[in-house]
């Protein structure tokens, strides 16, 4: 078994909240939603700052809102 991964706590965050339902559009924006870690409409999460996540977010901005941490 692969070791738990280390969290960098000192990285910066951001919130991304879920505002939207990605019921009705494709299939890789549900995806990117999940991969985000939103189930549900309301429900926030912080993910770490950077240029993946940030593409991300771009991809699904109709459906997510964001605040800085």
């Amino acid at each position: 078994m692969r070791p738990p991964a280390s969290r960098n706590d000192e990285a910066p965050r951001v919130r991304v909240t879920l505002r939207r339902s990605w019921i009705g559009y494709e299939k890789t924006q549900r995806e990117i939603v999940r991969s985000l870690g939103l189930r549900r409409i309301g429900q926030s999460v912080e993910v770490v700052d950077n240029e993946a996540t940030r593409g991300m977010i771009r991809a699904v901005q109709h459906l997510v809102s964001t605040d800085p941490q």
